[in-house]
């Protein structure tokens, strides 16, 4: 069954937001401020907290689907997406032919291909476009948004690009282009943020003040993005908190395999990537999973 805020926005394209992760349900909140959005996921939590942000909610991503002009997938790996399309009470049945599927996580190049055909077999439009930032950039529509597409599934998934993104880096036209991309950014990211927890790791080691040396550092040319953001969570994690989650470990368990996986089959050595990928794996294997990202650093912290 589905139920609705009293207030729904109506100007614009019917959104279906499926997922609502870290990355879903601010993109979700967003995109209710102006446009009617119906939402799946499978926790009753999140489902809530979207209803609160004024989206419909619906027991199915069929459901979610059904009558929107747009969809945007916002799951977390492959077999999500395939779940949320095609699976037993999957959308791919209830999209109309005029309508756009938005797939906004990072699968992989052969996924997005693989989807984006067996979509267009049912004259579905396809929208590849990972997106990335975070979910504070998410909430208010400052995301990096990486495109491949062509050009009636751009258009017809305009105004949600434009309420999500402020930067869209065309990449190509076709399904894929976009992940291709996005395995690129992931590279970079995971290694910055293990680079990062290394770094504040050994300065606790040497003695200094963690903030202090954010600070400085924050202000040289070591600086990053991922140190910046992640590092007052790498800074909590070491002295025995546990931060809020906003990008779990697995995430990157799953991201930097999909680099390797690019790696090998470009025949490309990505040596930096794969330390990287094996230190969220030692994570994963110490029960952080379901933890933020930032939990990493105390793998490395000698006290």
């Amino acid at each position: 069954m589905t139920t609705a805020s009293d207030e729904v926005p109506a100007a614009g394209p019917a959104v279906a937001v499926i997922g609502l992760g870290a990355m879903g349900l601010p993109m979700a909140t967003r995109l209710a401020s102006t446009l009617p959005v119906t939402t799946f996921d499978p926790l009753a939590e999140r489902m809530s907290l979207a209803a609160r942000a004024g989206a419909r909610t619906a027991d199915t991503p069929a459901g979610a689907a059904r009558g929107a002009g747009v969809v945007v997938l916002a799951v977390r790996n492959a077999e999500q997406v395939d779940a949320a399309l095609f699976g037993e009470h999957g959308a791919a049945p209830e999209l109309d032919p005029a309508s756009v599927v938005v797939l906004t996580s990072t699968v992989g190049v052969e996924v997005a291909r693989e989807v984006g055909a067996r979509l267009a077999e049912a004259g579905v439009e396809f929208l590849d476009l990972p997106v990335s930032g975070g979910p504070a950039r998410a909430g208010e529509g400052d995301l990096l948004a990486l495109r491949g597409g062509g050009d009636e599934a751009v258009r017809r998934a305009q105004p949600v690009v434009d309420l999500l993104a402020s930067t869209v880096a065309v990449v190509g036209p076709n399904p894929g282009d976009g992940q291709a991309m996005k395995v690129v950014n992931q590279l970079l990211a995971g290694v910055h943020i293990a680079a990062a927890a290394e770094a504040l790791a050994l300065a606790k080691g040497l003695g200094l003040d963690l903030q202090a040396a954010l600070d400085a550092l924050g202000s040289g040319a070591g600086a990053s993005f991922m140190l910046a953001n992640r590092g007052p969570r790498i800074i909590e994690a070491l002295a025995g908190g546990t931060p809020e989650v906003l990008s779990r470990v697995d995430i990157f368990v799953k991201d930097l395999g999909i680099v390797a996986d690019a790696g090998r089959g470009a025949g490309v050595a990505l040596p930096v990537a794969a330390a990287a990928e094996q230190l969220y794996r030692l994570g994963l294997l110490a029960g952080l999973g379901a933890r933020d990202d930032s939990m990493i650093a105390t793998l490395v912290d000698g006290a």
